[in-house]
């Protein structure tokens, strides 16, 4: 199995482009599992400026293919051409997959570095696709360490002691621009009730802000400030609470984009200045409020430009963790890779192992001269596994694991692709199952079925 990743970031891409790719971004994965064999799981990572699809394909042959298969599926749920889509994602893959998710989870590749919010979007994006059925194994232990390698970072490094955020950094221009930076007499106004609102309220609240009214257009405000405190808006009373509000801060991503009109209806008359925070990737309000008199207004954008550099010492601490737990990730997919031919060969051997012994039992019965040769020829199979097993781990750890599957075609007919078999060789015979090369047969049978009831540990010689 290959990972990989489409990459579509703040980094490389423009965020109104980030926003139409995300269109429809929960049904991806199982869309594309749906309709294309190339892809074996699938797992969609959308934030407020990343949207990324990482995927597992069956072989490197397929990768082309199943990149092909999500860019067409973004494509027709976007109704960007796949042209454009294709265009606008980096694609990763191998170690390149982990690095950069690592990175990512560890709020490295953030506006704001060193960010809190997106280890716990690590969490949840991984836990949708197995709650949907879309997680592949392999995509399974990909996003379980890059949050223990987001646990390390902020354990091990000062970027875990910053508590820096989006959030945070956004709270922190809007109190520079109000006329007090005291929150704790201002008046917000929180659309949404997602994860980010709950950070906004976790982060107000640390201000010392009380005064908190929450709307949202889907009806789950009450839901939200009953477990996150706050009061819970009507579409009736969302006038009168913007009129009054110093602080409007949006959070929803919603379709409803409230326009520059609208502000400036419901604030005729009002003196009090403004600060509108639009945190929303598809912006929640209009660009063209920051024009009206007495509104200041904060985006993404301007919370990336804000961001504060960290400390050159922590960074590359943080990277050195980063980039050491992504070789160790690849090469634990390595060893994986190489215990699969491992196996084959294991089974080749006792394969041939098994049809010999039958041929010896069908002339001699089963005798302690016959118990005597398997003894013998079980120990020389061990003995010469142990360097093609020794030297599978040697060769995985150079990266060199196609030439030993190369090796074990030519020399034994094993194939290790998915569809084909694992060896070449006629299997034993009907009805006898064939053990590991390293455990003992539990019983043999006689041609006439009856169970052999000689012991098959080393039988004991004559005196």
């Amino acid at each position: 199995m290959v990972l990989l990743s489409l990459v579509a970031t703040h980094s490389n891409v423009d965020l109104e482009t980030v926003a139409r790719l995300s269109v429809g971004a929960p049904q991806v994965p199982s869309a594309v599992l749906a309709e294309d064999r190339s892809v074996t799981g699938a797992v969609v990572l959308a934030t407020c400026n990343r949207f990324e699809i990482y995927a597992e394909a069956p072989s490197e042959e397929d990768v082309e293919a199943a990149r092909s298969a999500i860019v067409s599926t973004i494509s027709a749920y976007s109704g960007i051409p796949e042209q454009s889509v294709s265009a606008s994602f980096e694609t990763h893959t191998g170690q390149d997959v982990a690095e950069h998710l690592f990175a990512v989870g560890a709020g490295l590749d953030s506006a704001v570095i060193g960010e809190r919010e997106i280890a716990g979007q690590v969490r949840r994006a991984l836990i949708e696709a197995q709650g949907s059925g879309a997680a592949s194994g392999g995509l399974v232990r990909l996003f379980q360490a890059a949050s223990r390698t987001a646990k390390d970072v902020g354990a091990q490094t000062a970027l875990g002691s910053r508590g820096r955020s989006i959030v945070s950094v956004a709270l922190e221009l809007a109190g520079d621009l109000s006329e007090d930076p005291d929150w704790s007499g201002k008046s917000v106004v929180l659309f949404g009730t997602g994860a980010y609102a709950g950070a906004t309220m976790a982060a107000l609240r640390d201000r010392g802000c009380t005064d908190v009214a929450v709307f949202s257009s889907s009806g789950r405000a009450d839901a939200f400030v009953a477990t996150r405190g706050g009061a819970a808006l009507t579409a009736a009373d969302l006038p009168g609470a913007m009129r009054r509000a110093d602080v409007v801060i949006g959070c929803s991503g919603s379709d409803a984009r409230i326009d520059a009109a609208d502000i400036e209806r419901v604030r005729a008359g009002s003196d009090t200045p403004l600060v509108i925070i639009d945190l929303a990737l598809s912006h929640d309000f209009d660009p063209a409020v920051a024009n009206l008199d007495g509104v200041e207004l904060i985006t993404l954008e301007s919370v990336r430009a804000a961001a504060p550099d960290e400390q050159a010492d922590a960074l590359a601490q943080a990277g050195d963790l980063v980039r050491g737990a992504a070789r160790s990730f690849e090469e634990q997919q390595t060893t994986r890779a190489m215990n699969a031919a491992i196996v084959a060969l294991r089974q080749h051997t006792q394969t041939v192992l098994d049809a010999e012994m039958e041929r010896v039992r069908a002339q001699h019965g089963c005798t302690a001269a016959a118990e005597e040769v398997e003894f013998a020829l079980r120990r020389m199979v061990r003995q010469l596994l142990h360097v093609p097993t020794v030297r599978a781990r040697e060769l995985a750890a150079e990266g060199r694991q196609d030439e030993y599957a190369a090796a074990l075609e030519a020399l034994y007919g094993i194939d290790l692709s998915p569809a084909a078999p694992t060896a070449s060789v006629a299997p034993a015979a009907a009805g006898h199952a064939a053990p590991t090369a390293d455990a003992p047969h539990a019983g043999h049978a006689h041609p006439e079925g009856a169970v052999c009831p000689v012991d098959h540990e080393r039988p004991a010689r004559s005196a």
